[in-house]
């Protein structure tokens, strides 16, 4: 099934996490790709966020993700929160990206995802999932 910005397996919870760097705090609704289920799985974790292009936050997962049911490539939006299959990495966009073969949505920050840009590299980040 492809997903886009706000479109969701029909029947799945939607499944919040946050983001904290510093004292910021950012949640993000994921999607229920396979992809974003072996990130979830991952959590809580702390990762370096790297400049990439000025246009995204990159870092290494511990694990390549499944794309398993994904497409083979998608475009990013502001606050998107991808996995680039290629490299295996995680990256967040603060800037909105054409298509890129490879890159597969796992979910997107609700607000102030732009914020992103601001940040000094490489940044900390905490993410964790957020219990009912």
């Amino acid at each position: 099934m492809k997903f886009s910005r706000g479109n969701f397996k029909e029947g799945v919870k939607k499944v919040k996490i946050k983001l904290t760097i510093g004292q910021d705090e950012y949640i993000a609704t994921m999607n229920g790709s396979r992809a974003a289920k072996d990130f979830i799985d991952l959590l809580p974790m702390t990762l370096t966020l790297k400049d990439y292009v000025g246009t995204e936050k990159i870092s290494d997962l511990p694990k390549p993700l499944s794309t398993i049911g994904s497409p083979e490539g998608t475009a990013a939006y502001i606050g998107d929160i991808t996995f680039y299959a290629p490299w295996g990495n995680l990256a967040i966009f603060y800037r909105d990206f054409g298509h890129s073969p490879g890159l597969i949505k796992l979910g997107s920050i609700n607000n102030g995802g732009e914020k992103l840009a601001s940040y000094k590299q490489p940044i900390e980040a905490y993410l964790e999932l957020i219990k009912d």
